[in-house]
């Protein structure tokens, strides 16, 4: 029985692609950036090959005994939705929208409308600073605090004392709804918060409500082919529950790392795809490189149990979706190449070098699992695989 693991550490990019001014995002490095702490141990990952990467020798010498490679991003995008759906096997041609100037009056307009609230804000906000800003006219008023990032987002911040988990929820699939054609923003999110004015904090019952892949992905070749896909983390989000045949949500790294483990008992043949947010979300938007370089050495401490347990046949798929360099002056996302290491007792350690596109994984799974695929990536099998 064939399973396959995909673990994607949210935004762990390794230095700068070649178009990132275009995106201004020169000179971003996360990897590097986080492994200048004091808080940083890479020793178990370097032991598979993350040193040998291209352009990491910076973490020092290691071992090689995994398939390594730097994959750069296809997509025209550095957000979360457009490189999951290339790992997937799901190339974005085109940007999905994105407000530097907030949303135009007349979508939110529109939008206050049809639920009821009026809006605070409307402009590209850490999440953090705009709740601490905003957050208690939102108490006083009821309005709902709207906005943006450099990403494709619209993001809605509720006191979960004012407005109920279940209608930001409501309000928050009302605005997916409305926000289509060339408003059709990668995700919707519910950003609920609680506390007291100078003291208010997010809670954990934040939901994403995605664009649904513009096509097929790796997960509905799996899927339509019988086997099973388990999705651990945001994922189910992303994917807005297509190709998925079960999931679960998590609060946190150690939460979605404790789980993944759970999973290894599991008996179904197919993915289990996992996405570790709080690299992205607790670290790297908040320009937190200490923390950031902690929860990577938390997931580098964790890798041994995870290998431990896993069967002869198993295949463990480590990568990023993009970067959100802590120590580059900004909250956003930046356009950077991601690391690809597969383990397995039955793949071929080596450096593959760097590879154009993340879809190169979801061809990979495919032909491991003997899906039929038509999605973009050329495999890597034979290259990594002596099964």
């Amino acid at each position: 029985m064939k399973r396959v693991f995909i673990f994607v550490l949210d935004s762990c990019g390794i230095g700068a692609m070649p178009d990132a001014a275009r995106f201004g995002d020169s000179g971003a490095d996360t990897l590097k950036r986080i492994s200048q702490s004091d808080c940083f141990s890479a020793d178990n990952m370097k032991k598979f090959g993350l040193s040998c990467i291209d352009g990491l020798s910076y973490l020092g010498s290691g071992e090689l005994s995994a398939a390594v490679a730097r994959l750069g991003e296809k997509s025209n995008g550095k957000d979360t939705t457009v490189g999951h759906w290339e790992i997937a096997g799901l190339v974005s041609e085109r940007p999905l929208p994105t407000y530097p100037n907030g949303f135009p009056r007349e979508l939110l307009a529109r939008f206050s409308k049809a639920v009821g609230r009026g809006v605070l804000c409307n402009k590209p906000y850490s999440g953090t600073d705009v709740i601490r800003d905003y957050g208690e006219e939102h108490i006083k008023t009821g309005d709902l605090i709207v906005y943006t990032s450099a990403d494709s987002v619209f993001q809605i911040a509720a006191h979960e004392g004012i407005v109920p988990l279940d209608e930001l929820y409501k309000i928050c699939k009302t605005a997916r709804e409305i926000l289509t054609g060339e408003h059709a923003v990668g995700r919707v999110i519910a950003r609920p918060f609680d506390g007291v004015p100078q003291k208010f904090y997010r809670t954990k019952n934040r939901h994403d409500y995605s664009l649904p892949p513009q096509g097929k992905t790796l997960l509905d070749y799996i899927t339509e082919a019988g086997l099973s896909v388990f999705a651990i983390g945001k994922i189910n989000d992303i994917f807005a529950g297509q190709g998925i045949s079960e999931y679960v949500y998590t609060e946190s790294n150690n939460d979605g790392m404790e789980k993944a483990l759970l999973s290894l008992s599991r008996e179904s043949e197919g993915l289990t795809f996992v996405n570790l947010v709080d690299f992205d979300s607790s670290y790297g938007h908040r320009e937190d490189i200490d923390g950031y370089a902690k929860a990577f050495a938390d997931f580098d401490s964790f890798l041994p149990k995870f290998i431990a347990g896993m069967r002869q046949d198993d295949m463990l798929i480590i990568t990023a979706d993009h970067g959100c360099d802590p120590g580059d002056g900004s909250t956003d996302h930046t356009r950077e190449y991601v690391p690809l290491i597969v383990i397995g007792e039955k793949i071929i350690p080596g450096n593959l070098g760097t590879r154009e596109g993340f879809s190169c994984i979801a061809a990979t799974v495919a032909e491991y699992l003997s899906v039929p695929y038509e999605g973009d990536g050329e495999s890597l099998l034979k290259e990594i695989y002596k099964g």
